[in-house]
């Protein structure tokens, strides 16, 4: 069996996300914020709101060129380019 089977499963990624949480706990303490509420500031909120704005856009051409038949490149170079912004629209920070 190796280490890494041992034990439980690790809950965070790495000790500064850790970290994060246990701040954001500690932020949130006898607050009518749940604990689990994640907290963005008006610019990461704004920045993610435009990255979804975005996501959207590209889905709509996506289906804008299969509607009028484009030609496979387009459609690769546009699934592609669907495929990068839902990345990106994933990150919160």
């Amino acid at each position: 069996m190796l280490d890494s089977e041992l034990g439980r499963r690790r809950k965070y990624c790495k000790q500064s996300c850790r970290q994060r949480a246990y701040e954001q706990r500690a932020l949130t303490q006898g607050t009518s914020i749940p604990s689990d509420a994640v907290i963005l500031s008006s610019a990461e909120a704004e920045s993610f709101g435009d990255r979804m704005f975005a996501l959207r856009c590209a889905a709509e051409d996506l289906m804008t060129a299969l509607t009028e038949r484009a030609d496979h490149d387009t459609l690769t170079s546009l699934g592609d380019e669907l495929l990068s912004l839902a990345r990106e629209a994933e990150r919160l920070r």
